[in-house]
C-alpha cells in the first residue's frame, strides 16, 4: 500500500523581484483558517510537547506505542487545537468539522501502527473529522491520511493540502492495496 506520487512541481516563472508568488492558502482557505484562530507564524510548541508527551507515554494493552517524530510536532505545533466547524458542500463532496487534536487518536496506536505497516512509514495521531468518525494521521514525510469505517484516504502531500482539501471539500484519494489496482 503506498500513498499516491508527488504532484509535479508548478512551472517555473520567469522574472525578477517582480515576480509575484502564491499565497500559502487559497483564500476561502485563508479565512476559514483565521476564523478558527490561526495566523502566520503560528506556533504552539508548548502545547505540541505536552501532546508529544502523552502519545510517547500511552501504551496499548497490547504494548503498540504511538509514534512521535519531527512532522508530526511540527503539524501539532502550527495547526494544533484549531477547530473547523464547517459544513454543506464542497467542490466534489460535503465539507465535514474538523479538529486538529492528536490526543483525538490516544487510544488508536495499533490501527495507526497497522496502516503505517502497509505504507512502510510510521503515523501519528492528527486529529478527527465529524466528531471522532474518522481519524486523522500524519506520517514521518508529512503526508495526511483519514482514516474511517470505510477505509484509508490520502488528503495531501503536507499539512497544508490536507488542511486545504478538507475545507474545501475536495475528494481525497482512497488507499489502495497492489491487489485492488
Amino acid at each position: 500500500m503506498n500513498p499516491p506520487s508527488p504532484p509535479p512541481p508548478p512551472p517555473a516563472t520567469l522574472g525578477g523581484p517582480a515576480t509575484r508568488t502564491r499565497p500559502r492558502f487559497p483564500a476561502d482557505v485563508a479565512a476559514e483558517l483565521k476564523s478558527a484562530g490561526w495566523h502566520p507564524g503560528r506556533w504552539e510548541i508548548r502545547q505540541a510537547e505536552e501532546w508529544a508527551d502523552a502519545l510517547a507515554g500511552y501504551g496499548s494493552p497490547a504494548g503498540v506505542r504511538h509514534a512521535v517524530f519531527p512532522a508530526a510536532v511540527e503539524a501539532w505545533a502550527e495547526f494544533g487545537g484549531l477547530a473547523f466547524d464547517i459544513g454543506g458542500p464542497g467542490r466534489q463532496q460535503a465539507r465535514t468539522p474538523f479538529l486538529v487534536d492528536p490526543l483525538c487518536g490516544l487510544h488508536q496506536p495499533r490501527t495507526l501502527a497497522d496502516l503505517g505497516r502497509a505504507l512502510g512509514t510510521r503515523l501519528a495521531p492528527l486529529g478527527e473529522e465529524l466528531y471522532g468518525q474518522a481519524l486523522l494521521a500524519v506520517d514521518e514525510e508529512g503526508r495526511v491520511y483519514s482514516l474511517d469505517h470505510t477505509g484509508e484516504w490520502f488528503l495531501g502531500h503536507g499539512i497544508d493540502q490536507a488542511v486545504s482539501a478538507l475545507v474545501l471539500g475536495t475528494a481525497p484519494e482512497r488507499l489502495r492495496t497492489a491487489d485492488e489496482d
